[in-house]
């Protein structure tokens, strides 16, 4: 099974120098935030929450969400600590509403030192760039660390449940059932929500690349 692109060595390091931070987390930096933010506040998203973006990258999400949510409010994760400071610098206009601290280095969904106050959380273009046996323990973690939880949003790609190889993707994107970017079936993300203790609906608007948004809630 071919690797994400993402854990390849270097590559945080490699792209960081050529000033590719809001590339590394797929372009498209503005159109994605406003639908992240879309989506949240759709969802019931309100300046007192907890929010925990996992996989925050170079706040993308965060340099809107920040502002939004009342101070400290926000915390993200990634795999690169790097990427994330890069965005803290750059991106981040009041760095006063986001301790630093709160911005966790994670590379296997461990969520260290992440408060259990947490009560809203997103997943956003992670678990697509990801294999498919990286989600159920990242959801079992999530659901155990977390118990204020009210809704996770994640965001994957789908196939047709008798698909076999790649599949366009309604945005254009070619997905894959074997490498990068990985598709799901619908069947397959629905039981593991549910072996995990969620209960999860499908919301119907489709997203920047053809990804669909699941909405995971505590059952």
């Amino acid at each position: 099974m071919a690797q994400s692109p993402y854990l390849a060595p270097g590559f945080y390091d490699r792209a960081l120098a050529q000033g590719r931070h809001r590339d590394i987390v797929g372009g498209r930096w503005e159109e994605t935030a406003n639908y992240q933010m879309e989506c949240l506040l759709e969802e019931g998203l309100q300046p007192g929450h907890h929010l925990l973006d996992i996989g925050c990258g170079s706040l993308r999400l965060g340099h809107m969400a920040v502002p939004y949510l009342d101070p400290s409010h926000y915390w993200g994760t990634d795999a690169s600590a790097a990427l994330m400071l890069r965005g803290y610098e750059v991106e981040l206009s009041d760095k006063s509403r986001l301790p630093q601290g709160q911005l966790v280095e994670d590379e296997s969904f461990a969520f260290p030192g992440i408060p259990d106050l947490i009560d809203h959380a997103i997943a956003w273009g992670v678990f697509t760039h990801l294999p498919p046996e990286a989600l159920p323990p990242a959801l079992e973690n999530i659901r155990r660390a977390f118990p204020r939880l009210q809704k996770l949003l994640l965001t994957v790609f789908l196939a047709p449940e008798d698909a076999t190889g790649s599949h366009r993707q309604i945005d254009g994107v070619v997905t894959h059932p074997g490498r990068p970017p990985w598709h799901r079936r619908q069947s397959a993300v629905e039981a593991e929500a549910h072996a995990a203790g969620f209960t999860l609906n499908w919301r119907e608007k489709w997203l920047p690349r053809g990804q669909r948004l699941a909405v995971l809630v505590p059952a």
